[in-house]
C-alpha cells in the first residue's frame, strides 16, 4: 500500500513517516524542505515541493491509496496581516491543488488536518464534532480548510477531517517550547490559567490514524484529543510535577497580548473538545490522563 504525507518533515509528519515504513507501507513524503531529515528505506521518497502551485507533486497524490494532508504554514509567529495570509493560503491553496489531483484518479482515503481552533473560543463547553465553527481567525481558517478537503468526496474519496488539539510528544511540538522555561523555573499558564486545553499523545496520534487507515469506515471531521482535556493552569502544575519545578508564574494577560498580539488573544482562549466519534467506533486512548503522558514523553526527551 502507498501512502503519500504532505508536511511529512514536521513534528507529526516525521512519525508518520517512520511508523508506516515500519508497517512496511511505499512512503512519499511532500515537502517544501530539500530532505527529509534522516535516512530511510528503499520504499521511502521524498520530493520537495511548494504545494500552494499545481505541479509534478500531484501525480504523486493520485497514485497514493492513502493521503495524509499535514501542510500549512505555522500559527506560533506574530501575526500580522501579511503573515495571517500565509496561514490561510498555505492551507487552502495546497488542499485545494491536493483534492484538484483526485480528478483523474486518487486515493481511497484523504485524511486532512484541521484544529480544535474550529470551535472557536467557547468557554466551558463540551466540544463534540457535530458543534458549529467559531467565528475567530482560527475558526474560518479551519472551517474553510474542512470545506476544501471535503470537496474530495466528489471523486469517491473518503474523507476524515482531523481536529487536532495540543500535540504531545518528544523532540518537537508544543513541549519544545514549554520544558526549557520550565527547567528554569520560569514555567506557568497563560493569563487566568482558566482556558481549557485539549490535548493528545502523539502516539496516540499515530495509532489513531492507523486505526482509520486499517479499515474503520470513519469519515468527516474527528476530534483528535484526549477524552480528558484540562485547564492550562492544571496543565502547568501536571508538567511542573513531571519535572520537579513550580508553576508558579503566570504570564500576564495584558502581557501575552502585548508579545504575541491576535496570536496571543487567541491563546488566551481554548476549547473542550470531547472525541466521541474515535471513543464510540471503539478506539482506545494508550495515554488518555496528562500525568501519565508527560510521564512517558519526558523519559524519553
Amino acid at each position: 500500500m502507498k501512502v503519500s504525507i504532505l508536511g511529512a518533515t514536521g513534528f507529526v509528519g516525521r512519525r508518520l513517516v517512520d511508523h508506516f515504513l515500519e508497517r512496511g507501507f511505499e512512503v512519499v513524503s511532500i515537502a517544501r524542505s530539500k530532505s527529509p531529515g534522516s535516512d530511510h528505506s528503499s520504499a521511502f521518497k521524498h520530493i520537495s515541493a511548494d504545494t500552494t502551485s499545481p505541479g509534478s507533486w500531484q501525480s504523486e497524490v493520485s497514485a497514493a491509496d492513502v493521503v495524509i494532508n499535514l501542510a500549512g504554514q505555522t500559527i506560533f509567529h506574530y501575526w500580522t496581516a501579511a503573515y495571517k495570509q500565509k496561514i490561510y493560503s498555505s492551507r487552502i491553496l495546497t488542499t485545494r491543488n491536493l483534492v484538484a489531483s483526485f480528478s483523474k484518479g486518487g486515493p481511497k482515503l484523504l485524511l486532512n488536518a484541521s484544529a480544535v481552533g474550529y470551535y472557536g473560543n467557547r468557554d466551558d463547553e463540551v466540544l463534540t464534532e457535530e458543534q458549529p465553527a467559531g467565528t475567530d481567525f482560527l475558526a474560518k481558517v479551519a472551517s474553510d480548510w474542512e470545506k476544501e478537503a471535503l470537496a474530495a468526496a466528489g471523486y469517491g474519496v473518503r474523507v476524515v477531517a482531523m481536529r487536532f488539539g495540543v500535540i504531545l510528544g518528544p523532540d518537537g511540538g508544543a513541549l519544545a517550547s514549554m520544558v526549557p522555561a520550565f527547567k528554569f523555573f520560569l514555567g506557568g499558564p497563560l493569563g487566568s490559567g482558566k482556558q481549557w486545553m485539549s490535548w493528545m499523545h502523539l502516539e496516540d496520534l499515530v495509532r489513531a490514524v492507523d486505526f482509520i487507515v486499517s479499515g474503520q469506515e470513519l469519515e468527516g471531521p474527528l476530534n483528535f484529543c484526549s477524552p480528558n482535556p484540562l485547564v492550562q493552569r492544571d496543565f502547568a502544575k501536571a508538567l511542573g510535577r513531571t519535572l520537579g519545578r513550580p508553576a508558579v508564574l503566570p504570564l500576564p494577560a495584558t502581557v501575552v497580548k502585548l508579545m504575541m498580539g491576535d496570536l496571543g488573544r487567541t491563546l488566551l482562549g481554548g476549547q473542550r473538545a470531547f472525541p466521541r466519534k474515535l471513543l464510540e467506533n471503539g478506539f482506545k486512548f494508550d495515554y488518555p490522563d496528562i500525568d501519565q503522558a508527560l510521564a512517558e514523553i519526558l523519559s524519553r526527551r
